[in-house]
């Protein structure tokens, strides 16, 4: 009997519990491999082997084919999904937000949480740019989410997912979402939809 789907991942990564997610949601069987990425778990021998580029998540489906980046494995996963909208013009709106994600989000807010969460560094000693980027990317989703229930419409897709990861951890970067309530809100109806429940800090 073939292998289920495998997925290398650090659980305190958005990007890996993206693909995590939407494998449970979607009633994918699989089974997680927890990668030490700051203890230098993507730099092990074996498992550059599987992905040269050094990075998580990582997929291995049942017949041995791998493939890397979250974004495109949600999409590998979810096609034919209700996650994935039908009308063409949705979709391209839905690889919007997910494009955008990966642009002008991520960097900033998940980049900032890491040197604070998980460095203990200083906000002194950080780059402004990540706080005053991250700011912009909560306050377009903001103004999005106002008269929205999500990302595209009026139906969870992969862009909430992509989204939907950090930016329930933006607290521990130094983002005070109480300053936003239509996000809160749409952080909560996203949860709910894929439940998983409510984020809690790791111990």
């Amino acid at each position: 009997m073939a292998e289920p789907l495998t997925i290398y991942g650090d659980p305190g990564s958005g990007n890996c519990l993206k693909v995590k997610w939407v494998a449970e949601h979607l009633g994918i069987p699989a089974t997680w491999r927890d990668v030490d990425v700051p203890g230098g778990g993507t730099r092990r021998p074996d498992f550059l082997a599987l992905n040269p580029a050094g990075r998580v998540p990582l997929v291995v489906f049942a017949d041995g084919a791998v493939l890397s980046e979250s974004n495109a494995i949600i999409i590998c996963l979810a096609e034919g999904s209700a996650l994935i909208p039908r009308a063409p013009f949705d979709r391209a709106r839905m690889l919007q937000w997910m494009f955008w994600e990966q642009y002008s989000h991520e960097p900033y807010i998940a980049v900032r949480r890491y040197q604070l969460h998980y460095l203990k560094r200083s906000p002194d000693d950080l780059d402004p740019k990540l706080a005053e980027r991250g700011g912009d990317a909560l306050r377009l989703m903001e103004r999005t989410l106002g008269p929205s229930a999500f990302l595209v419409g009026d139906a969870l897709t992969l862009a909430d997912v992509a989204l939907v990861a950090y930016t329930r951890m933006a607290h521990e970067g130094g983002f005070d979402l109480a300053d936003y309530p239509a996000i809160r809100a749409w952080i909560e109806r996203v949860e709910i939809g894929l439940g998983i429940g409510p984020y809690a800090t790791p111990a």
